[in-house]
């Protein structure tokens, strides 16, 4: 019977078994009432929009589900980094995608001889 019921089913039986997500908000929480005040004052304002997304998609992950844009995700790290210490937007050519590593092991062999 499973069988028979898994080969003949249609797309409307299985959207009951997919797990719904559901976020819950404290608004009592400072961060909470901080957005909320900042996008009561500005409702244009794209920090907010990406803390608010970047809360939500971390919140996803945590939740082991998978983000639909991960990229996105990605791109908006930095941002709220450099936000949060008070960097200018506009120095994107700050952060290096490459790592020099030829230097550290260098660095390394060197402590290494000085043990030996």
């Amino acid at each position: 019977q499973i069988m028979k019921m898994q080969a003949l089913r249609d797309s409307s039986t299985s959207n009951y078994m997919v797990s719904k997500k559901t976020m819950e908000i404290n608004p009592t929480h400072g961060v909470v009432r901080n957005l909320k005040a900042k996008a009561d004052s500005d409702a244009n304002d794209k920090t907010v929009k990406d803390l608010v997304l970047l809360l939500h998609e971390t919140a996803l992950l945590t939740s082991g589900f998978s983000l639909e844009d991960p990229t996105s995700y990605a791109e908006r790290i930095p941002r709220m980094i450099a936000l949060g210490l008070g960097v200018d937007d506009e120095d994107d050519d700050v952060v290096e995608t490459t790592v020099d590593t030829t230097a550290a092991e260098d660095e390394g062999e060197s402590k290494m001889e000085e043990v030996d």
